[in-house]
């Protein structure tokens, strides 16, 4: 038999270290990836209902939901295939949603059966292997729509289909990873917990017998989940012949690495890839100053044919008035991609051409690659990815305003002054251009540190 006593004093060592690590390091992250998760399902989601693929579930947000339940998962009539499909898909974002945005990510909470749940939402619709020869309902229908919104989409709706899948495909096996941490704790604290409230107190000949531990468990810990499969291996560690060996292969589990000398190797730094992605975004500064001149000439263009006897008569009441002449604002309208709608905007042109100028004062300090090297490999990874991702995020928005002005100046001019508009149509493609190229440095990045973070979880880290 083994030596029960010294075996869970090491035990109940590893798991206090064990637990410690994962509160601090993993369930944090566990969290962030199921955000992440969750954020890449709803962008394909809300481009099914867009598309018309899928309708959308009047009473989705009407639900309230108490615990994670795992949404129907059966094969139905394809004379339901709408109704189907419109309630399963919002029933798991409703759930993906409650689980990111209201569950505890505690060790105290999360316990077995939680975790079989959470378990169930993540393998609903299987992201790693999306096929079509999949013996889940939900995953083949999944890959269905799909390929329905590939067929003729734009640029940017395959960016966000193939970025969302590439998200869900990723998280997938990093969250499976935690959740696997969070389990093998979970297993070995309830049978330290069976061996020190219930256990200790019986004969090894009654701590053997699995009816005799689940009555006194009852009694010892009433209203806690009895796990009987876990029972039958604590006897088996305790009390069987294979008893030390098994109780080995426990400790080793949760073995710490003894502190020793390590030769060290550089941390691998993949700033150059980040650095890469702002000159990319740097380019744009002088495609801002191309672009500058022609909405300037458009516009006095657009004022000269609105220049009749009231426009006059405003500025000069304007001018009595000590008031500042009126800004011209254009409404002008551009297709959002991912409701699939047309979205009006209101353009301030002297607001716009004011952060026109700014950002490219900002974005020539990266269009310049010898003098700006030396400054941004001097800034850690943390503030070059914020940076990269806030000039990508403020050149896509800069585009779209600009493509819809661009359409409104060519629409608005009356056909004598209309040979006159200076198109902007190249250099758009050119700045559009930079943000794949960006976007691509950006996604290349983020690759990297997950395999980078794999290794880490495998053991594989930066020492020898």
């Amino acid at each position: 038999m083994a030596d029960n006593a010294d075996f869970q004093t090491k035990l109940s060592e590893a798991l206090q270290i064990r637990q410690d690590w994962l509160k601090k390091n993993e369930l944090p992250k566990l969290k962030e990836e199921f955000r992440t998760f969750h954020n890449a399902y709803y962008s394909l989601y809300k481009l099914f209902i867009s598309r018309g693929l899928v309708p959308a579930d009047p009473y989705k947000d009407e639900v309230k939901i108490g615990e994670i339940e795992v949404p129907p998962a059966g094969p139905f009539p394809e004379a339901e295939r709408m109704e189907q499909l419109s309630i399963r898909l919002a029933s798991y974002d409703n759930q993906l949603d409650f689980l990111v945005n209201f569950y505890q990510f505690s060790l105290e909470y999360l316990g077995l059966d939680k975790i079989k749940r959470i378990l169930g939402l993540v393998k609903y619709i299987d992201w790693v292997s999306l096929s079509g020869d999949s013996s889940q309902v939900n995953t083949r229908v999944m890959l269905e729509l799909v390929n329905q919104v590939k067929i003729g989409a734009d640029p940017l709706s395959a960016s966000i289909i193939n970025e969302a899948l590439g998200n869900l495909s990723r998280t997938t096996g990093t969250i499976l990873g935690y959740l696997k941490e969070v389990t093998e704790y979970n297993r070995e604290a309830f049978k330290l917990l069976l061996r020190t409230k219930v256990v200790s107190g019986m004969s090894p000949n009654e701590a053997s017998q699995l009816p005799q531990i689940k009555k006194k468990f009852a009694q010892a810990l009433p209203g806690k989940p009895f796990y009987p499969d876990l029972a039958e291996e604590m006897i088996r560690e305790d009390y069987s012949k294979d008893g030390p060996a098994l109780q080995e292969k426990v400790l080793k589990l949760f073995a710490v690495p003894e502190a020793k000398p390590k030769t060290v190797k550089a941390a691998v730094s993949f700033k150059s890839i980040l650095i890469e992605g702002l000159f990319a975004i740097g380019s744009v500064s002088s495609i801002i100053g191309e672009i500058s001149p022609k909405i300037d000439e458009n516009e006095q263009i657009l004022e000269n044919q609105r220049n009749g006897f009231w426009d006059k008569f405003k500025r000069l009441m304007n001018q009595m008035m000590n008031k500042e002449p009126e800004p011209a604002i254009y409404e002008v309208e551009y297709m959002d991609a991912v409701r699939g709608v047309p979205v009006r905007e209101k353009v301030n042109v002297q607001h716009l051409r004011a952060e026109m100028d700014r950002k490219a004062r900002i974005l020539q300090g990266l269009n310049t690659r010898n003098n700006a090297l030396a400054r941004l490999e001097a800034i850690d990874e943390a503030q070059l990815i914020s940076h990269l991702e806030k000039n990508i995020r403020d050149i896509q928005s800069l585009h779209k305003t600009l493509s819809a002005l661009d359409d409104y100046f060519k629409a608005a001019t009356g056909k004598e002054d209309r040979d006159k508009i200076k198109g902007i149509k190249p250099e758009l493609a050119a700045m559009k251009n930079a943000i794949l190229k960006a976007n691509q440095k950006r996604f290349e990045y983020s690759a990297q540190k997950e395999e980078e973070e794999q290794l880490r979880r495998l053991g594989i880290g930066a020492t020898e």
